[in-house]
């Protein structure tokens, strides 16, 4: 029997598919909303197209159908440990609300605010909120407008006080292992989760004390113009937290277990759904929630409708609280689905990696792959205005090069949030841009340029990628010598 011969595969090949893809992204994500005044194509449509198209190259190349969509599963085998981490997240979050947890930290961090430290604990707060619950956009929505109000009441400067507000709460989902931009980078570059998060770190921690440095000195320079706070909205806010939820040391437990899981290098998803079963035990034992409410919470999501002892709780309460469950990140595992689907397909003729080598062929050491890196996510992101697409595109695109240069993956999954996750928020385009813009109420032209997370980062990214310091080479030359040894 003789072998089947493999179809030949060109460059226009390999381009064909991504192309397409481009085209779909350039219409209908940019073009259409922003010079048409339509609706946006919905991404995982964009990914569907594209996957059509490739399949149907592959087909007419002459590949095998079931060749094909043996790489397609291949594919997506390999990202179901971080999809099935991406349904936990959605439990320990529904978890840790029903129990108090969440509410806790909140109602305390909002007890911290002084007038006097403004601009640092706009930028400290959201960390904590949006470290807890992995989600930016949620600790901007909740604990960022009571920010924004408070600097209004004192008539503080809006621009410093959004521009910290944002930081902070992109350095917490950042470091988060709740947030599913923080797991589907590591997802899409084939690393560890806590490895790419400890990674992360060599980049954004420096560029985070930057940022409180000069927000603290801010406060000192351009101060409030009046330290007194007379906000309603607070109190009503503490008090609808206080009546919902019971608070006592206990509730710090679920949180202590995903540090120690984080520390000693345990297992993600058995750590995250630890700590959901131990939530779900205290709020049966310290909240006034019944089992039905547990069980729920832990289904489709905490909803405030559950507190029946309330007669009216603030659309800010309803807002921060009615989240959470099996079905959380739903739309992120979807769009996962769709796009190793494309994925698996264009790695039937090693599309990225023969575009990757084209394009960026002058890269021929390690710190030109990591900027390369770097210009393409943040490139792909204000293209693509969602950053899941740009973690599996640039990862794909990438992966191997990053392997042939001996750069270990979490430097790469490292790079996809430093200009990918961290870029979005000042860009005004941007869903995220847009989401910030109306939220707080001011314009991403007025904050972008205290946004000095994201700045300092722009800056020591790069700087680590040519120093190579932080980039763990040592790491890959160990691997390397402890294989020849064996």
């Amino acid at each position: 029997m003789k072998d089947q011969q493999v179809p030949k595969v060109t460059f226009l090949h390999a381009i064909l598919p991504v192309g397409f893809l481009s085209l779909l992204i350039a219409y209908g994500l940019i073009i259409r909303p922003q010079f048409l005044n339509q609706d946006p194509f919905p991404l995982e449509m964009v990914f569907l197209f594209a996957s059509v198209f490739v399949i149907s190259q592959l087909l007419i190349m002459g590949f095998k159908w079931n060749d094909i969509l043996a790489a397609i599963v291949k594919k997506q085998s390999r990202g179901l440990p971080a999809i099935l981490i991406l349904f936990a997240i959605g439990i320990i979050i529904g978890s840790w609300i029903v129990c108090g947890t969440i509410p806790m930290l909140i109602y305390y961090g909002i007890k911290m605010i002084n007038p006097d430290y403004l601009y640092v604990l706009s930028f400290l707060i959201p960390i904590i909120f949006s470290t807890l619950t992995g989600t930016s956009w949620g600790s901007i929505g909740t604990i960022g407008v009571v920010l924004i109000g408070i600097a209004q009441a004192v008539n503080a400067d809006l621009a410093i006080t959004a521009g910290a507000i944002v930081g902070g709460a992109y350095f917490g989902d950042k470091i988060s292992p709740l947030s599913d931009t923080t797991n589907l980078a590591a997802m899409a570059a084939e690393t560890d989760l806590y490895d790419h998060i400890r990674s992360m770190m060599n980049t954004t921690l420096p560029a985070a004390l930057i940022a409180i440095v000069i927000y603290f000195l801010m406060g000192l320079i351009k101060p409030a113009g009046d330290g007194s706070i007379d906000n309603e909205h607070i109190q009503t806010t503490l008090s609808a937290i206080d009546e919902m939820f019971n608070f006592n040391i206990f509730l710090f437990i679920p949180p202590l277990i995903v540090l120690y899981g984080s520390i000693k290098k345990k297992g993600t998803l058995p750590t995250l759904l630890a700590s959901s079963m131990v939530a779900a035990v205290l709020a049966l034992i310290f909240q006034p929630y019944s089992l039905d409410n547990v069980v729920n919470t832990l289904n489709k999501g905490f909803d405030t409708s559950m507190a029946t002892w309330m007669t009216d709780v603030p659309e800010n309460v309803v807002t921060l609280f009615t989240r959470g469950g099996l079905y959380e990140l739903s739309f992120a595992i979807m769009l996962a689905f769709v796009i190793f689907t494309f994925v698996g397909a264009i790695d039937m003729i090693d599309a990225m990696p023969r575009i990757v080598n084209r394009v960026f062929a002058f890269a021929k050491t390690r710190s030109s792959v990591i900027l390369s890196s770097l210009v393409a996510t943040a490139f792909t992101n204000v293209t693509t205005s969602n950053q899941t697409a740009t973690s599996f595109i640039i990862g794909d695109a990438f992966g191997r090069k990053y392997d042939q240069f001996k750069i270990p993956r979490k430097v790469l999954s490292r790079s996809i949030e430093d200009y990918g996750t961290m870029i979005e928020n000042i860009v005004p385009w941007t869903t995220t841009g847009v989401f910030m813009a109306a939220t707080l109420g001011v314009a991403v032209a007025d904050y972008w340029h205290w946004q000095l997370m994201t700045l300092a980062n722009f800056v020591i990214a790069p700087l680590l990628a040519i120093t190579g310091k932080g980039c763990f080479y040592n790491e890959a030359s160990k691997k390397e010598t402890d294989g020849e040894e064996r």
